[in-house]
């Protein structure tokens, strides 16, 4: 004979309560869920900070897909280029940058500084999202007095029309570098293997604004308070802009660098876009040295959302992205 010890009140109560639970799912009764279901919604795509007397708004054209990392960036080998995004807990079998744009409100003008893929979705299906970003931000597209370009490839003059040639921003004066326009929208390379999908979208953005274009030329005042300057390499007429209010500057600097780790710390690797891969290092190393040394913020158009931040030296030619925080209040 077993002798049973006496059960503790514990005891009943988990026995009773297993039960309850064991009967309650035999009868088809769902188990308890959490109060609040999983949210379904994220944060408008904007973020606004002041420069000086002026007001800066950054929206996002949404990410954009470039794939495997060693693709598009030479000179590292696979392996460093997996241990320096590995280092910086980033994935090492694609990488994927913003597309940030800035709209700087002078007061008296509304300017906006490139415009994102538009209708192409060359590089995946998650750009093309500059107008909802601009109505989340409450800025209407006739509200735009004029768009400063940093060079005319495909994710930076890709929405400024419809795929059937509307303009976008009716009021809005279109600057560009004359040699970068040029050489994007000619007709002749079009059926370039390589080149016709960047000139086709170039001509089928720029030339609907064709009486409304204005050329930029380094180091020139392209509009009160925005400076040109030129960079050329990523592009044939890729320009800079420095921007200033009240004493206040910041550096747009479009496509000097891509990548905040393996183009910036590394600014000698080059980038499988580049019109001209050394001269763009020879640029990426002046802007860098002008941008760490004056101590200038600046605006990256690929970086982390939202892209705004400082550059550090940490050695002859080695740098460090440090992003702002953001302030929300």
């Amino acid at each position: 004979m077993i002798d049973h010890p006496n059960p503790t009140r514990r005891s009943l109560l988990i026995g009773a309560a297993a039960l309850a639970s064991a009967s309650g799912l035999a009868a088809g009764v769902s188990p308890a869920l959490a109060r609040a279901p999983f949210a379904r919604t994220q944060p408008a795509y904007f973020y606004r900070f002041p420069l000086g007397k002026a007001q800066v708004t950054m929206v996002s054209d949404g990410t954009l897909a470039l794939g495997k990392p060693s693709d598009t960036m030479k000179g590292m080998s696979e392996a460093e280029i997996a241990q320096a995004l590995t280092d910086n807990f980033l994935p090492t079998d694609s990488v994927v940058l913003e597309q940030n744009i800035a709209l700087v409100n002078m007061g008296n003008r509304l300017i906006m500084f490139d415009s994102g893929m538009g209708f192409s979705k060359a590089f995946g299906t998650t750009t093309g999202r500059l107008m909802r970003s601009l109505a989340e931000a409450r800025i209407r597209p006739e509200q735009i007095d004029d768009i400063i370009i940093t060079h005319a490839h495909i994710d930076h003059i890709g929405g400024l029309a419809t795929e059937r040639g509307r303009r976008l921003f009716p009021n809005a004066t279109i600057h560009i570098s004359k040699v970068d326009h040029d050489f994007w929208t000619d007709e002749a390379k079009q059926s370039d293997r390589t080149l016709g999908l960047f000139v086709r979208h170039a001509r089928a953005n720029l030339l609907p604004y064709r009486d409304r274009i204005k050329w930029v030329t380094g180091g020139q005042e392209v509009v009160p308070g925005v400076q040109a300057v030129n960079a050329p390499g990523h592009s044939v007429g890729h320009t800079i802009y420095l921007i200033e209010s009240d004493g206040k500057k910041l550096a747009f600097t479009g496509d000097v660098t891509h990548h905040q780790i393996l183009l910036t710390e590394r600014p000698r690797t080059e980038f499988a876009y580049d019109s001209d891969p050394k001269q763009a290092v020879d640029t990426r190393l002046r802007v860098f040295d002008m941008l760490s040394k004056d101590r200038i913020p600046m605006l990256a158009f690929h970086f982390p959302w939202p892209g705004h931040g400082y550059l550090g030296r940490t050695g002859p030619e080695t740098f460090r992205f440090f992003p702002a925080p953001m302030s929300i209040g």
